[in-house]
């Protein structure tokens, strides 16, 4: 690639050594080779094919796709602690280059969100003009840091030539269903094919001709991947949305405003992603992830084996799920969860007789004890409802189940600790082995059945126990009717054999249940992307063609959702595209004629544009299909090492493990389900990196005061005279301690930035900021420059030698700073790599006198993955016509690495009495030899005899004295 000279037209600082590296340079320099980057094209990956195609021999290399987590666009802009990430992928990717590798590294916005939306509210500024400013801010700021991003394929969330591929990428959910024998997403046209057929029979027992319109898109939306229903939700007035779980915090509050959340009915999206749950658990197996990120997503999709029992009521069934079906017959009570659809259903009119005042709730009747609890529990967190130091409440609901191994009559219960999110709502309580039935039983005068042998020593009087006894180890007891016998078995044989009896008798059977809930899809705001989705005058739902979108939001006068009363829980969502009647109610084609529809007026929450954005990456131009399939298959797909494809390295924080992470792995399965893609997996390798924090200062009111302010005297600090407090915490413009980089490349220059933050330790650990130790990292390049360029005249200083002339001292510390510093480099040990540079430029300052150019041009390319710009001058002052971008990355000479000698320690009874300089090579045998014959040995034995002597050549001897 012919590139032009920018070097040639670097102006001559005015300083007293006029051409020593200070910051003003530095910033010429850098904003120069940005510039030439930007105009060159210098980071553009070429494609195999379309738009993006480029330069053969690069695309005939072995890729690589580096990634960073999306960035929100705030308007607080960066502090220096978010280019942590980009900072070292960008190391990384300039590694990759020069090591052989086609390598795409890009970066877009995650644009859509609720920051955005409340500043509209505020202001009335469209929240694409605001998130607009904040994007290009961001990018002026990732640019300063010289970031190698192919800009070709940048994009935001917001783009509705993006977001179309969104919406129809929700269309292939919506269309689709998961058949749990060929365990894949089908087309949802072939499950209609397999009912009217009647190869799959119709839930209900008619056939589906019999069934209406708005009967068949009832059964299709039990098996639909994307599906609509109404389910307990959490809703939140204050914010006029519901939540996601993972929105709400611990004690039952929004995330953002802090408002209360209440459990409510509504009418939501929803996506199966349950269906998904054994092969997200089971390919999990296939990543290079943290084990930390890993055991997360297990937890969360929570897997457990256990039995599904039907217990009979009122000619029906109360169906529960658990771990523990060996315990059956110790169940003597029912719990449901509040907002469990049976309770209606089995609440009488009246109270039974018999029925304790316990139990009521001290209400009139069941109705009334069921209504009142339900608005009670509804103001908890999940959090809240689980706690277990809380004391148990719950009323009777006025019936009674049938334990269907004795037949014994149980009431029924409602009570908080019990959720719908969990198993199937309902519970089969046994007190004797479970601390939360133990204390309800207590509270509600219940019976406690000891049905495990305790192994403790208390006895089975269950009446003098303080609390439950559980065991795997223990063995099964009063647990037998006239058809099995669990008596005198070990856990594991008891399970077995009573699964076998529910399922011989119809009472139930073996079964898996996870914790993971289906992924609640629909959000009351404006700024997301709209649902392809219409209904017609009978509410039945309907995907827009692809030809009709993107759908794009409409204007509207009031961006906020309607917002109630925090403590109002009755309350229902109003949303801002409610408001626009003329978008909402439309007159379409769908294909059989003109018809009246009503659209969607929710919109998908912001993990939606998340999910897939890798693929944009990839073919970010493309408007005629999602990707082309070479295209995927050439970046993404499987591979040796990749067994289901991927991104090759992927880096973000640690606090995505169970939402974007997982919401982006069950969008990949579909797709590749569905034959859109080829890779199972749409991230590879994960790699989280630390935090970096500042100190928080706080006055006597716990208020921050501004860091830069704060005067440290005799070991305290001050503000303003005032005695404040320091913490180490997180950075942020609100705690009044945030260092923005563009303060660092003014003083320093970004290469001392990059430089400083990668050095700061190890990338996956969080640091603490320090200001003061950014020069460290801004002499280093001083060095590095004067050891290439004369201070005075700016002419090179180095000298042609020939490599056979150079001392033998600097090539090995030349050699072993090529191999530490690509060994380094490729572990992404940057602080590591940084000091092996550090010191091989700090042995060339001190031998003195002019560095070979051959070395010298070495140096340069170990630094040029990490400070870019300083490395681009000096190649070019050194008389280079190409970038640095591209060079080969240095190999080392072997021969040079290997230390000539290393030091061997002798020791004599754990003590050390000589040193020795011995080859690296040396045997065990000969080493020995050479201990025992040295003088400061001889004189430390004093003639004594020798019982053994261990050797671990090259590095230790110890003797041990007869």
């Amino acid at each position: 690639m012919s590139e032009t000279n920018p070097a040639a037209t670097a102006p001559v600082s005015a300083d007293a050594a006029p051409h020593r590296y200070t910051a003003a340079m530095a910033a010429e320099i850098e904003a120069r080779w940005q510039d030439f980057w930007d105009a060159e094209g210098t980071y553009a990956a070429p494609n195999p094919k379309g738009d993006l195609a480029g330069d053969p021999e690069l695309v005939a290399r072995p890729k690589k796709f580096i990634m960073d987590m999306f960035p929100y666009p705030s308007g607080a802009g960066l502090h220096v602690g978010h280019p942590l990430g980009y900072i070292a992928t960008d190391v990384f990717a300039r590694f990759q280059r020069m090591t052989g590798h086609n390598v795409l590294h890009t970066l877009g916005f995650d644009a859509f969100g609720l920051p955005a939306e409340q500043y509209a509210v505020q202001t009335g500024t469209h929240p694409r003009v605001s998130t607009e400013a904040n994007m290009e801010n961001m990018r002026s700021q990732l640019r300063r840091l010289g970031l190698g991003h192919d800009k070709r394929r940048s994009f935001a969330t917001i783009d509705p030539e993006y977001y179309k591929w969104t919406q129809w990428i929700f269309l292939q959910i919506f269309d689709s269903w998961y058949d749990d024998e060929a365990k894949k997403a089908r087309p949802i046209a072939e499950l209609v094919a397999q009912f009217e057929a009647g190869e799959r029979a119709v839930p209900g027992g008619r056939t589906w001709s019999a069934l209406t319109e708005a009967e068949r898109a009832d059964v299709l939306g039990e098996y639909r991947l994307a599906y609509a229903s109404d389910a307990p939700v959490n809703w939140c007035p204050g914010l006029g949305t519901v939540l996601a779980n993972e929105e709400v915090t611990a004690d039952g509050r929004s995330e953002r405003g802090n408002f209360p959340v209440f459990k409510s009915k509504l009418r939501q999206w929803n996506m199966r992603i349950t269906a998904y749950a054994d092969r997200l658990l089971d390919d999990l197996d296939q990543l290079d992830w943290p084990e930390a990120i890993k055991l997360q997503q297990r937890n969360w999709i929570g897997r457990s084996e256990g039995a599904r029992v039907d217990f009979p009521i009122d000619g029906e069934r109360i169906t529960v799920f658990t771990t523990r079906p060996d315990t059956l017959f110790g169940a003597t009570y029912m719990v449901l969860a509040p907002e469990h659809p049976l309770v209606e259903k089995f609440t009488p009119d009246a109270w039974p007789e018999g029925t304790r005042d316990a139990w009521t709730g001290g209400h009139a009747t069941p109705a009334e004890a069921v209504a009142a609890y339900r608005a009670q529990a509804a103001s908890k967190s999940d959090v809240e409802r689980q706690a277990e130091a809380k004391d148990k409440t719950g009323v009777f609901i006025g019936a009674y189940a049938t334990n269907p191994v004795n037949g014994e009559r149980v009431p029924v219960f409602i009570a908080d600790y019990v959720l719908m999110g969990y198993g199937t709502g309902a519970i089969m309580a046994v007190p004797a082995g479970d601390q939360r039935d133990f204390e309800f039983a207590r509270a509600f005068e219940l019976p406690i059945r000891c049905i495990v042998e305790p192994t403790d020593g208390r006895g089975t009087d269950t009446s003098t126990w303080e609390d439950a006894f559980a065991s795997y180890d223990a063995k099964i007891m009063n647990s037998a009717n006239d058809a099995v016998s669990l008596d005198g078995l070990p856990v594991v044989e008891a399970k077995e054999r009573i699964t076998e009896w529910l399922e011989r008798t119809g009472a139930g059977e073996g079964t898996v249940n996870f914790r993971l809930r289906d992924w609640l899809f629909s959000r009351q705001r404006y700024w997301g992307e709209p649902f392809p989705i219409v209904y017609d005058e009978d509410g039945i739902a309907h995907p827009l063609p692809a030809s009709m979108l993107p759908l794009e939001l409409p204007e509207v006068e009031d961006y906020s959702p309607r917002t109630f009363d925090p403590d109002d829980a009755d309350t229902r969502p109003e949303t801002p595209l409610s408001r626009n009647a003329d978008w909402v109610n439309v007159t379409l084609d769908l294909g059989d004629g003109p018809k009246k529809y009503r659209r969607e007026t929710n919109t998908m929450p912001n993990w939606a544009g998340s999910c897939w954005y890798e693929l944009r990456y990839l073919d970010p131009h493309n408007s005629e299909r999602l990707v082309d399939p070479e295209i995927e298959q050439y970046w993404m797909g499987p591979r040796e090492g990749l067994p289901h494809g991927g991104v090759d390295l992927y880096v973000g924080g640690a606090e995505h493990a169970v939402l974007h992470l997982l919401y982006a792995r069950f969008w990949s399965k579909v797709l590749f389900d569905l034959g859109h893609v080829s890779s199972a997996e749409p991230f590879h390798k994960l790699f989280n990196q630390g935090m970096i924090q500042a100190y928080v200062y706080r006055d006597s009111r716990g208020i921050a005061v501004p860091a830069a302010e704060v005067e440290e005297r005799d070991g305290a600090y001050y503000y303003q005279g005032e005695k404040v407090s320091r913490l180490l915490g997180k950075m942020g413009k609100s705690l009044k301690n945030a260092v923005t980089p563009d303060e660092i490349c003014a003083e320093y220059g970004a290469d001392t930035l990059r430089l400083y933050e990668m050095a700061m330790g190890p990338l996956d650990v969080s640091r603490p900021w320090d200001t003061r130790a950014v020069v460290g990292q801004f002499r280093l390049l001083q060095r590095l420059w004067r050891n290439v360029v004369d201070e005075n005249t700016g002419e090179l200083s180095v000298v042609d030698v020939a490599e056979a002339d150079i001392d033998a001292d600097t090539l090995r510390a030349l050699h072993k700073a090529i191999d530490g510093v690509r060994q380094d480099l490729e572990g992404m040990r940057f602080n590591t790599a940084i000091a092996k540079v550090t010191e091989l430029n700090n042995h060339l300052t001190k031998a003195g006198g002019p560095v070979p150019r051959s070395v010298a041009e070495r140096l340069v390319l170990l630094v040029a993955p990490l400070a870019p710009h300083v490395a681009e001058e000096l190649w070019r002052k050194l008389g280079h016509e190409t970038s640095v971008v591209h060079e080969d990355f240095p190999v080392a000479d072997l021969a040079y690495v290997v230390d000539e000698t290393v030091t061997c320690v002798v020791q004599i009874k754990g003590k050390v009495k000589a040193r020795l300089e011995v080859a690296p090579s040396i045997s065990d045998d000969d080493l020995e030899k050479a201990a025992l014959a040295d003088e400061k040995v001889v004189a430390a034995l004093g003639g004594a005899g020798i019982r053994k002597v261990i050797v671990r050549a090259p590095k230790l001897v110890n003797i041990v004295p007869a």
